[in-house]
């Protein structure tokens, strides 16, 4: 199958010259920052801006931002020299090189990547990215873009979980990492924030300290919120008298698990970031949802938004004044943080994370043909926004492939919580290869317990229901299945908790789901 990945599109319509908006962007600058002060003013911007040329004000803002790098950041200009580019004449983004670990930040010091070579000793923090891929980095943030990142997370949170006061209870990882510290200040302004980080006992104490006679905002990672959910019923929290709600971050989470939440909480929502580049690139609105849970039913739609229906890809929205968002030709996701503010500017920058990019009014029309409006998706949601649609399938490096086919975490996770009661037993899982014999490779799906001991009907169970999974909705699997039967089926091996592959475990903040 050819996947073809959205991007951003060119405005169709005329009226306004370059030379014109160059004249402008200044303005542009001190309006944002002036509008982002305040919710309501805010809203109306990103309900109101056509498509069109807020598209065109992020690639002109996105150029401004590469020029102000060339200028001021010694790695950046150092790069460009070495690409054969012109750090004084920068006319399009496409002839500029992406940067990523590799490339830039493994390459010059963390000081060179910042304004004039220097790191500000006032107002500057430093975050520390999880590790998740080896090696853990730093990030430097100035005092302004930290004001903007936390705006971003309190305005998307306020949206999509209403007006009303919340009790927020913050167990992301607490310290030098990136999200948690963010997350607990930039939620102040949307209610009461305690950050318990990932403690389930804190959690639950809070909770029945102050009473159901709240609404409750839990933040956390995906696997976290659904052991919090377990463990609370094991220890006979009463879920139904409390309102709570859900915002997920620092992985993806499949539909699956959105549906095991939803049985004990009100909504459950997710945000997207990277720690090098932003942790408030993005968020799901309640539209997002719909859009994904459509494209799962109906492939032919997942075809038209994505360019390929045999992997469900997250759905977010972002601001395009803020952040400019590409595709490069192998499908990855390309950003730039358009703000003179940042400490250490991010050009073109690479993720690895595979996607694309669909604007408000390109996703309209390709839902057209099939009598579908935006409006109708969320009939009872709130005011739809114009902002641009970022789809999201995860690291390309996060798969596995046997005889063609490929298999990913997220059909391992929505097949081993199909069953709420198969799920509430499960903790983790970690995919890998496993070669039986030379040439003969099977899927090999590790299960760590929550509780309990291994058990062969347990085991068997478990296998069952990701084996079922695979056969439904993976299409390459289906494929495979018919012409290679006897090494298609997956061993599923179950281990106690923090045993096995799983006994490094407690020193990790995320989960490793590939081995």
């Amino acid at each position: 199958m050819t996947t073809q990945h959205a991007t951003l599109t060119r405005p169709r319509g005329r009226g306004i010259g370059i030379a014109a908006l160059h004249a402008v962007l200044p303005l542009v600058a001190v309006g944002l920052r002036l509008v982002a002060l305040s919710y309501g003013s805010l809203r109306w911007l990103l309900e109101k801006a056509p498509p069109a040329i807020a598209d065109l004000l992020s690639r002109e803002r996105a150029l401004a931002t590469a020029r102000h790098a060339a200028r001021r950041v010694p790695a950046y200009r150092t790069l460009l020299a070495e690409r054969g580019v012109s750090p004084d004449r920068i006319d399009a983004l496409d002839e500029l090189p992406e940067t990523d670990k590799a490339a830039y930040v493994d390459r010059w010091s963390l000081t060179d990547r910042c304004l004039d070579g220097r790191i500000p000793l006032r107002g500057t923090t430093i975050d520390e990215s999880s590790g998740s891929t080896g090696t853990p980095y730093n990030w430097v943030r100035g005092a302004e873009e930290r004001r903007h990142v936390r705006r971003m997370i309190s305005f998307f949170a306020r949206y999509t979980f209403g007006d009303e006061p919340l009790v927020v209870l913050n167990a992301f990882s607490m310290g030098a990492w990136a999200t948690g510290l963010t997350t607990a200040i930039a939620l102040e302004g949307n209610g009461l924030v305690k950050a318990t980080g990932p403690v389930v006992d804190k959690i639950l104490g809070t909770m029945r300290e102050l009473g159901p006679g709240y609404r409750y905002l839990i933040v956390g990672y995906p696997p976290f919120l659904k052991l919090l959910l377990d463990e609370g019923e094991a220890a006979g929290f009463p879920w139904s008298e409390y309102q709570v709600h859900a915002l997920m971050g620092g992985e993806g989470n499949s539909e699956a698990l959105r549906d095991y939440l939803l049985r004990r909480f009100r909504s459950a929502f997710s945000g997207y970031g990277a720690t090098d580049v932003e942790i408030g690139l993005a968020a799901e609105t309640p539209v997002c949802v719909a859009l994904r849970r459509l494209a799962a039913r109906r492939p032919e739609v997942a075809e038209a938004l994505f360019g390929e229906s045999g992997r469900s890809p997250m759905v977010f929205q972002y601001n395009p004044l803020l952040h400019h968002v590409e595709a490069n030709a192998a499908g990855e996701l390309l950003f730039t943080v358009t703000r003179d503010a940042t400490l250490a500017p991010k050009v073109r920058y690479n993720v690895h994370d595979e996607g694309g990019v669909i604007r408000e009014d390109d996703l309209r029309r390709r839902l057209a043909p099939f009598g579908i409006r935006l409006e109708d998706l969320v009939p009872d949601g709130p005011r739809l926004v114009k902002m641009p649609f970022l789809f999201v399938f995860g690291r390309k490096d996060s798969t596995v492939s046997v005889m063609g086919a490929n298999i990913y975490p997220g059909d391992i996770e929505a097949g081993l919580l199909a069953n709420p009661a198969l799920a509430a037993d499960v903790l983790s899982f970690r995919l890998s290869l496993h070669e039986e014999r030379p040439g003969e490779t099977r899927p090999l799906v590790d299960v760590q317990l929550a509780r309990g001991e291994p058990a062969a009907d347990r085991t068997d169970a478990l296998a069952g229901a990701i084996e079922r999974q695979l056969a439904t909705q993976n299409r390459d699997y289906q494929e495979a299945m018919r012409e290679y039967p006897a090494l298609m089926v997956p061993l599923v091996r179950v281990h106690a908790r923090g045993t096995g592959p799983f006994a490094d475990d407690g020193a990790r903040i995320k989960h490793r789901y590939v081995a």
